[in-house]
């Protein structure tokens, strides 16, 4: 049995609800990218899949900052939320068993936006994951100093 084959055996026998996982920590879950219409707003789905403990993708990644329109989809039999990154204000979304709800991020700054859900002991069981907006920083937010040797 391989390295990979044995990490993936573990990984199967302590994912799900209720048992020794705390959910699908970040590096273990799904890698997801936003898609971009023709306007430049973006739109992704973010679904908690039953007994998983963990969104899916558990990192959404976007071409560039903006905005960007989520749906967020509880597929779990337990009541969860969502506590969403936004410029200016977090967004929070309640999700009640076997629903969806909307939510419209401003993110405008390359980085990388963490979120979770607050309900109950979602985030300590690993209910978090994160958003990453690639692209540079606008020339006003760049830093006055001389430019620094790349490798």
């Amino acid at each position: 049995m391989t390295a990979l084959e044995e990490r993936e055996d573990l990984l199967a026998e302590l994912s799900g609800q209720n048992r020794a996982t705390i959910g699908a920590v970040l590096g273990t879950g799904t890698i997801g990218k936003a898609t971009e219409r023709p306007d430049g707003t973006m739109e992704a789905t973010i679904r908690i899949p039953e007994d998983a403990m963990a969104w899916e993708p558990s990192i959404l990644i976007l071409p560039h900052g903006g905005t960007v329109e989520l749906t967020i989809i509880n597929d779990d039999k337990n009541t969860h939320a969502c506590l969403l990154p936004s410029n200016g204000d977090r967004q929070f979304i309640g999700l009640l068993n076997h629903s969806k709800g909307r939510a419209t991020l401003e993110l405008d700054g390359p980085g990388c936006y963490w979120y979770g859900s607050p309900a109950g002991n979602d985030e300590g069981r690993g209910l978090t994951a994160a958003i990453v907006v690639k692209g540079e920083v606008p020339p006003e937010a760049k830093l006055d100093r001389p430019a620094q040797p790349r490798p």
